[in-house]
């Protein structure tokens, strides 16, 4: 494995691979790393002959310092996670180095439409500008020809492949499934920050999901959506939201013909950890399948 701390080495390093026809494929992550992510990459390997994972926590998607503060670290078991899995290249910046001149600087606005209006784009204003800016400065510093993110952070996948169309860039994004515990909580690096209590009351959320699936029905959706709230309240959660939205869009949807493309999608607190997940009711996607981002 190689690793490497200067964005210029690694582009020309890619660029020497990429002269010799090799595809690249990209995982981002934040670090703290576990099997979800390790998924992502062995895809990545199989798919294509150069994988390069980055782990940068950046800034710029946090509107809340103290989340920022307490996103846990874990470097040196990253790398070793990393190397087992065999992993090519790791990309390991600074903030200097994603952001020359400082963050506070790169603020151009990416026009995302609809989807920064909704759920994560209500509760966490600017959340997605900032994932943006730094997609924008990974990607041109790694050029992919494929680029792997988990479909955990589905409104994200959306925004990510918007940023794509807007940069009228080449790179495939592909969702990849959502890895769970056994209990079924969706594997996050926020779950290292639950305690013993929270963390036996966390799998409710995919609990939840799992009782839209299995009770919608054609007509209002209102009374579910009540039921799913109760049953988050019930297990302590502080609910930010409880949805059933298009699944191409996002657009939340209050009655249902019984055969538009849906998923159920959860934000809640334990404690003061904010968990996602979601879950598609009647669509599932295929690798190489494309997210339709460009409602609003």
């Amino acid at each position: 494995m190689i690793l490497f701390k200067k964005s210029s080495l690694l582009a020309g390093y890619l660029q020497k691979a990429r002269n010799k026809g090799k595809s690249i494929g990209f995982v981002p992550t934040m670090g703290a790393l576990h099997p979800g992510h390790i998924s992502l990459v062995e895809t990545s390997t199989r798919d294509n002959p150069l994988t390069v994972v980055s782990i940068f926590v950046n800034p710029t998607q946090f509107n809340d310092k103290k989340d920022f503060e307490k996103y846990p670290v874990t470097i040196e078991k990253d790398i070793e996670l990393l190397v087992a899995s065999g992993t090519e290249i790791v990309f390991l910046p600074d903030v200097g180095e994603v952001y020359p001149g400082g963050y506070d600087t790169y603020l151009p606005p990416y026009n995302l439409g609809y989807l920064e209006t909704v759920l994560e784009g209500k509760y966490r204003p600017g959340h997605f500008q900032g994932v943006c800016r730094v997609m924008n400065r990974l990607l041109d510093i790694v050029q992919p020809n494929n680029l792997y993110m988990g479909q955990k952070d589905y409104q994200q996948c959306m925004v990510v492949q918007r940023l794509l169309n807007i940069l009228h860039s080449t790179a495939l994004l592909l969702p990849c499934p959502i890895l769970r515990e056994k209990d079924g909580l969706a594997m996050s690096s926020r779950n290292t920050r639950l305690g013993i209590a929270e963390r036996k009351k966390a799998p409710a959320i995919f609990l939840t999901l799992n009782h839209i699936k299995k009770n919608i029905q054609p007509g209002g959706l209102s009374g579910l959506l009540d039921e799913c709230t109760a049953l988050l309240t019930a297990n302590d959660f502080r609910v930010d939201y409880v949805s059933i939205a298009d699944a191409q869009t996002l657009e939340p949807v209050t009655h249902w013909n019984g055969t538009r493309e849906l998923v159920a999608l959860i934000a809640a607190f334990q404690d003061e950890v904010r968990l996602i997940d979601n879950l598609l009711l009647n669509k599932y996607y295929r690798p190489g399948s494309s997210l339709d981002t460009n409602h609003g």
